[in-house]
């Protein structure tokens, strides 16, 4: 096979994968107009049409699936082939790429990053914030972290966290012009700071437990946001009630910028998780950065 032809599987494979021509042109650096003519010589060359294109879709017609089936079993190999060259370097070395909401990026990745880079540099890593619940494996991440409700069975799950608590919390200011709520269904007569997470429809529903029996309540308020830090920041400016895990605002309760509110119905949160995908290897660049996460600060 002449190296044209391997780029142009490659090129096939990634579009297939990523079923969207712009960001299969991202990750393999080229052009979507470049990467269009490569598939379409390559359809041409073959004399079979492997992709269904629309304005809004790209989808792997019969034959292309079931190359896409044979590619995929080929490329891991070989990645998996490469892979064990890195016992025979210093230090690993390759692309991660990672996907994970931003709390978790905030509180897990981000203060490993310095040290992680300097004791890999020869790693590319690529991060991701996604409060969405995508399939990593359609997206091409090799690990993400999400809360263990939201993984799927046939992953491998590293336990990140112990369980949290999730609590209401509002600034002085705010309570001291609206009051405070005594129990959860007085929130419908205050302002919230609503969130709504990446690719759903619906708002956060916030959650509280009576005695033993948990329950959600859909808040109301005239401010949504899709960014956490800044429900927890319009907290702060006094502008609503929001929710936030409260092992993670210990500053902000403790010099009085915050208070917590209706601590008797607040919620365990669910662990975070490190997960990737149980019939992939691990590479040694996923290894280290494994180990970092789970390292002590």
């Amino acid at each position: 096979m002449r190296g044209a032809e391997f780029a142009s599987l490659k090129a096939f494979f990634a579009v297939a994968q990523e079923r969207n021509f712009s960001r299969a042109a991202q990750s393999l650096g080229v052009s979507p107009s470049a990467l269009s003519q490569t598939i379409k010589a390559l359809e041409e060359g073959l004399g079979v049409r492997l992709l269904n294109r629309t304005t809004r879709s790209v989808s792997t017609t019969a034959a292309g699936g079931r190359l896409f089936d044979r590619l995929e079993v080929i490329f891991s190999d070989l990645d998996g082939a490469l892979e064990e060259l890195n016992q025979y370097r210093d230090t690993p070395t390759g692309k991660l790429r990672i996907s994970a909401p931003q709390v978790a990026m905030l509180h897990f990745i981000q203060p490993i990053l310095p040290a992680f880079q300097l004791a890999y540099p020869n790693i590319e890593l690529e991060l991701t914030t996604d409060d969405s619940t995508a399939d990593i494996v359609a997206q091409g991440y090799d690990a993400a972290i999400r809360l263990g409700e939201f993984i799927e069975q046939d992953m491998i799950a590293l336990k990140l966290s112990e369980p949290l608590t999730q609590v209401a919390v509002a600034s002085p200011k705010y309570l001291k012009q609206r009051g405070i709520p005594e129990t959860p269904i007085e929130l419908l007569q205050h302002s919230c700071v609503n969130w709504r997470r990446s690719g759903e429809a619906g708002l956060y529903k916030w959650r509280f437990l009576n005695g033993d029996t948990p329950f959600e309540l859909s808040v109301k308020g005239s401010l949504v946001v899709s960014d956490c830090a800044v429900a927890l920041q319009s907290a702060i400016d006094g502008l609503g009630i929001t929710v936030w895990i409260r092992e993670w605002i210990k500053a902000e309760l403790g010099s009085g910028k915050l208070v917590p509110l209706l601590e008797q119905w607040s919620t365990p949160f669910p662990s975070f998780y490190l997960y990737y995908p149980s019939n992939k290897q691990m590479s040694s660049a996923l290894q280290a950065f494994i180990t970092a996460l789970r390292s002590p600060c």
